[in-house]
């Protein structure tokens, strides 16, 4: 009886467009990262670039949550529309912290697989801005769903690569201790930001197995 009540009752569909927007304004982050670890007198307007779009990315994840609060009926398992906005305000927010290292420690120069590294954050991002609009559509566009998921874990995957051959190649080359530990501080960091985004597409795959 329940069930069927639930099923009657008009649903708020507006959580997939605030999906959408939060993807996008992490996309915008993340191609501001990939511009700064190109290194070069930008680098600073680019860390409050990204500071601007983690704070709008902010805004995004309370409305989520306050709609949240506020909705008798939603689309998706409200833990799910929880878990999955959250993990996607991590991602922006890692890549924020990764911001703030590179502002105290005055960097303007960074390695080959940093910039590699950025540019694999710009390609997830890319990819969870083409999958949350699809959540809406769970039974059709689960098989793209699937394949996307897929191709950011194997994009983590290629991003923990580059974080362990750029941490051996800056011990066997770099003289300066503190230099050292502070270029391997931004791979770890780096390495962050692909990890959260991997959260979002384990979270993306929960979704669809729980619901086709």
């Amino acid at each position: 009886m329940l069930g069927w009540f639930r099923a009657l009752m008009p649903k708020e569909h507006r959580f997939f467009a605030l999906f959408t927007r939060h993807a996008q304004v992490t996309l915008a982050g993340a191609e501001a990262l990939r511009d700064l670890l190109k290194g070069g007198d930008n680098v600073s307007q680019y860390c409050r670039e990204i500071t601007k779009r983690e704070n709008e990315a902010d805004e995004i994840t309370r409305e989520v949550l306050t709609a949240l609060r506020r909705s008798f009926i939603t689309p998706l398992d409200r833990g799910d529309i929880k878990d999955l906005i959250t993990s996607m305000d991590d991602a922006i927010d890692q890549m924020n912290q990764t911001a703030k290292l590179i502002a105290l420690f005055e960097l303007r120069s960074f390695e080959p697989p940093m910039q590699e590294m950025g540019e694999i954050i710009v390609r997830a991002a890319t990819l969870i801005v083409a999958a949350v609009p699809l959540l809406g559509s769970l039974a059709k566009e689960s098989g793209q769903l699937d394949g996307m998921t897929e191709e950011i874990i194997r994009l983590e995957e290629h991003a923990d690569q580059l974080h362990d051959q750029g941490r051996k190649h800056l011990f066997q080359t770099q003289k300066d201790a503190i230099a050292f530990v502070i270029g391997t501080e931004v791979y770890d960091h780096l390495e962050s930001v692909m990890d959260r985004f991997e959260d979002v597409a384990n979270e993306i795959s929960a979704i669809v197995i729980e619901n086709v």
